[in-house]
């Protein structure tokens, strides 16, 4: 993730905290303590922004703080009537290489990360939502509305998982793919014990921050006149 502490202030968490209400405070913590990094959400070359918008808003409800989307033909932009406000709670990653694969810019920041990645696919190779465990990191893949994810994602993907279908459509909506496999990876990791499943105290510090300036009005000039508080003194 980065030298974390180097972009921790803690006289700024501080400065800015005057301006957050003490329920908003403890709104933040709680939320802080469900936060976690062990699952992570990928999407490859979505057509639609309110269907990624969408996404952006069930990872904050399951408490996955990053969403990572691999832009080739479609940039993606965020559609605010949908993430009503998630947006500002869950870190997106976006790559896009037009000299190069943007799967394997996206792909090698997760393995590096110790990620095993998945692919939603249907595929006869695919396993079952039920054979998924969750005691590894795991970064789901989610493909486009049209095709599902791409044979290049098919063929660098750790394995294959599948929701299994009882109708004659093949598969749910991006979003709703999304909900019932983190769902399902949540629920599972309730019999478990896994360690540093939460985010550490630093990763928690480096929100707390982001947080308090998404909250606080003009917080821009806030800290400004913070800075110049602390070159006077």
């Amino acid at each position: 993730m980065g030298d974390i502490e180097s972009d921790f202030d803690k006289g700024l968490l501080d400065y800015l905290g005057q301006y957050v209400t003490d329920h908003k405070k403890k709104v933040i913590e709680e939320v802080l303590a469900k936060r976690t990094r062990h699952f992570t959400v990928v999407l490859e070359d979505i057509y639609k922004p309110h269907n990624a918008s969408a996404v952006i808003r069930t990872c904050d409800c399951f408490g996955i703080q990053d969403l990572h989307v691999i832009e080739k033909t479609n940039a993606y932009k965020i559609n605010p009537y949908v993430t009503r406000g998630a947006s500002q709670w869950v870190d997106l990653h976006k790559y896009y290489n037009p000299e190069g694969s943007s799967v394997d810019m996206c792909f090698d920041q997760l393995r590096g990360q110790g990620y095993k990645i998945l692919g939603t696919s249907p595929n006869a190779n695919s396993i079952p939502i039920s054979e998924l465990k969750a005691d590894e990191k795991i970064a789901l893949v989610f493909g486009n509305e049209h095709e599902g994810i791409s044979p290049e994602v098919q063929g660098k993907v750790d394995g294959l998982v599948h929701i299994p279908m009882l109708g004659f459509t093949e598969s749910f909506n991006i979003s709703v793919s999304a909900s019932i496999f983190l769902f399902d990876l949540i629920q599972k990791t309730q019999k478990l014990d896994i360690p540093d499943f939460h985010l550490m105290e630093d990763e928690k510090n480096l929100l707390r921050l982001k947080w308090y300036r998404s909250i606080v009005k003009r917080s821009d000039l806030h800290e400004k006149m913070y800075l110049e508080n602390l070159k006077g003194n």
